[in-house]
């Protein structure tokens, strides 16, 4: 979380620096005209710069993965960069739209025009002067068409399968916008190195916007493969699902997680794989019944059924700088220490970790199959399940635990109850380098 909150606030810090470089905001504040058009060009560069780095992250770029420690946190970067979009959005068009009703209203004076102000540029500005009311008409449909799909992928009540298919719909969009700030922006700014940025910044946007809208996200990562057994553990409404492939698999580190696409229709949902890598083209998920597709499942999945699966994905790999590790499942988040158990249990090294398994709907053939994994691994594994001896509390944990000061902290799920754990623990002296926490919400 660290490296995204510096990476947002160095990307508009910047920015602000570079625009100040080239715009007399100090010259233009006494008065009102030249305000607003200063303010419109200020919020213009900054939304149409959240956009195209938003547009960028979408596409699932590898090489900013280890930067942002795994994609559920380049996620996280792409949608606070989306909501800042949407709220500069609202602020440029208020500027643009709303001193324009004003004078209408007969409230304000119109600005006075300056001699030589309506002359026109040479060479590509002089042809770009032209369109210039057509781009204001293209800009201000496409704010209203933007709000209301950055909305919708922000109510989680919208169905997940037609946020998959709106959510493309912001590329072409966001096309759109590119061409209203080409035509909109001053001259001077293109020749600064303001310039320079936008035009970097806004030409990767498009390609990763043209790479959405041809549905080509994530294609060179993806593998077919079949169903090959399923299993249901009524008790705590956990489908675990193994899948033969038909392709290569780069193969994948416990922890990590991949998009798996069971009906096209529906797209691609992320799973954290529940098995370790043994080279023979296997792989396997641990799927609960928390929502309504993922609820459908059990009935609707049969052994043979055709998958796409694509990754793997994350940087929640166990890798340690301290001789110790504590790791903490809530839920169904116990599936990606399925797979590190797995693949301890072939060493039998795992000694040095301690296991925390908490459940409010415990099923004993899937807590048997993880007992006997602990067993083989040598992990110390405490079940709690919150009916019979209550939560598992911050102090709990440190009691239960009382070498957690050499020990760093894995935990995968409530996002609360992963808060609260790290406060506390940082509170009381861990490095926050030394919690790592799964943000497996995509939207």
């Amino acid at each position: 979380m660290r490296q995204i909150k510096l990476t947002y606030f160095a990307l508009f810090v910047g920015l602000t620096l570079l625009w100040l470089l080239v715009d007399d905001f100090i010259m233009a504040r006494y008065q009102f005209w030249p305000l607003r058009k200063v303010m419109v060009h200020f919020s213009g560069v900054f939304g149409i710069v959240a956009m195209s780095v938003a547009m960028v992250l979408a596409v699932r770029p590898r090489r900013f993965e280890r930067l942002f420690d795994g994609l559920d946190k380049t996620y996280r970067l792409h949608k606070w960069l989306g909501i800042s979009a949407l709220v500069i959005a609202i602020f440029h068009w208020g500027w643009g739209q709303i001193p324009k009703w004003l004078v209408g209203f007969g409230w304000l004076a119109k600005p006075a025009r300056r001699a030589g102000e309506g002359q026109l540029h040479e060479g590509i500005f002089a042809l770009l002067q032209r369109f210039r009311g057509l781009a204001e008409t293209i800009g201000e449909w496409a704010f209203y068409a933007a709000a209301i799909l950055v909305v919708l992928a922000l109510v989680k009540r919208f169905p997940y399968r037609w946020f998959f298919k709106t959510h493309r719909w912001l590329a072409l969009v966001y096309l759109a916008l590119v061409a209203h700030s080409v035509v909109l922006t001053p001259p001077d700014y293109w020749a600064s190195p303001l310039g320079l940025v936008l035009a970097v910044l806004m030409v990767s946007g498009s390609i990763a916007a043209c790479i959405s809208l041809l549905r080509r996200i994530g294609r060179k990562h993806q593998v077919v493969g079949r169903i090959e057994s399923l299993t249901y553990h009524r008790d705590n409404r956990v489908l675990r699902v193994d899948i033969k492939l038909d392709g290569p698999w780069p193969g994948h580190k416990a922890g990590q997680f991949a998009f798996v696409t069971f009906d096209d229709r529906e797209g691609p949902h992320p799973f954290s794989l529940s098995s370790a890598w043994c080279n023979d083209g296997k792989l396997a998920f641990s799927i609960k019944g928390l929502g309504d597709y993922t609820r459908t499942l059990p009935d609707t999945l049969k052994v043979g059924d055709a998958v796409k699966v694509e990754g793997p994905y994350g940087c929640f790999d166990f890798h340690s700088r301290k001789p110790r590790q504590i790791w903490i499942a809530g839920g169904i988040g116990i599936a990606p220490f399925i797979g590190r158990l797995q693949a301890l249990a072939a060493s039998g090294r795992g000694d040095n970790v301690d296991l925390f398994y908490c459940t409010s709907a415990p099923d004993q053939r899937f807590l048997e199959r993880i007992r006997e994994l602990a067993e083989r691994a040598r992990v110390r594994l405490h079940v709690l399940v919150a009916s019979e001896g209550g939560r598992l509390t911050p102090e709990r944990l440190r009691q239960l635990a009382p070498q957690w000061h050499d020990s760093d902290v894995w935990f995968c799920g409530p996002a609360g109850f992963g808060q609260d754990l790290r406060k506390d623990l940082q509170r009381h002296g861990l490095p926050p380098r030394d919690f790592h926490q799964e943000l497996f919400n995509m939207r």
